[in-house]
């Protein structure tokens, strides 16, 4: 059987006249896609009351937490900044709630973007809310580019498990103005940027969780590494499979 991959929903927040698309749930399509060819089967979670998480923890192998809204401060313990974007508190709960359960269960875990910085704070960690508080960011993280193009490098750590799926130096797309501050004690920096911003961290002492600032659901049909990022996740699901259905 094909490893099951949660999907935490985003929710449409945009007017519509449509009564069924308001406050819609729904995940990108690249990443659906990408699950796909990689072998998984993608299971779509809408943001609901973290109490029911319990319910959705054993009908998934893997979970990729995916972009969106910023993560609201107040869960790291800072009131907004005035450049923060917008935010919604629900999916923060269930998706905080949802990642410490699939810690604890063991389950794979994978996160881009805002899904990184999610990791993180419910890790424990912290956020610049907006790179104009990191002195020593000077590149442009939020690409003018085309979304599925690659706009700068990256530097991997050579003793890292990110080293081993997608090699030294990486070019990739960027579209954030967030960032990891302060990493979760239980996490380590993978990559930076040339700038110095984080842009990936894993485990420490499991191939658990991996998780990157960038979007390779926007380049995997064209770039190696991005396919193989999704590769690696239903790799570590389908192991989770098979522990958990012997």
């Amino acid at each position: 059987m094909r490893p099951r991959i949660a999907l935490p929903a985003d929710t449409l927040a945009e007017a519509t006249n449509i009564i069924n698309e308001r406050n819609a749930a729904f995940a990108p399509r690249p990443a659906i896609e990408a699950i796909v060819k990689a072998g998984g089967i993608p299971i779509i979670f809408p943001s609901v009351d973290p109490e029911d998480v319990a319910d959705y923890i054993d009908l998934f192998d893997g979970v990729a937490f995916l972009g969106g809204a910023d993560v609201d401060p107040t869960f790291y313990g800072e009131e907004p900044h005035e450049k923060l974007g917008v935010t919604y508190r629900k999916r923060d709960l269930f998706e905080i709630e949802l990642l410490k359960q699939a810690v604890a269960k063991g389950k794979a875990i994978f996160g881009i973007c805002r899904g990184m910085q999610l990791i993180n704070t419910g890790l424990g960690g912290t956020v610049y809310q907006d790179l104009s508080e990191d002195p020593d960011a000077t590149l442009k993280h939020n690409q003018e580019a085309a979304g599925n193009m690659p706009s700068h490098h990256v530097s991997v750590d050579p003793n890292s498990r990110l080293f081993k799926i997608i090699g030294a130096r990486p070019y990739v797309n960027s579209r954030h103005h967030e960032a990891v501050k302060q990493l979760a004690d239980s996490l380590k920096v993978t990559a930076r940027a040339d700038d110095g911003v984080i842009e990936a961290c894993e485990s420490i002492d499991n191939d658990q969780i991996l998780a990157v600032q960038w979007h390779p659901e926007n380049m995997y049909k064209h770039h190696a590494d991005s396919k193989a990022l999704f590769a690696d996740l239903i790799a570590r699901s389908q192991k989770v499979a098979e522990r958990d259905r012997q």
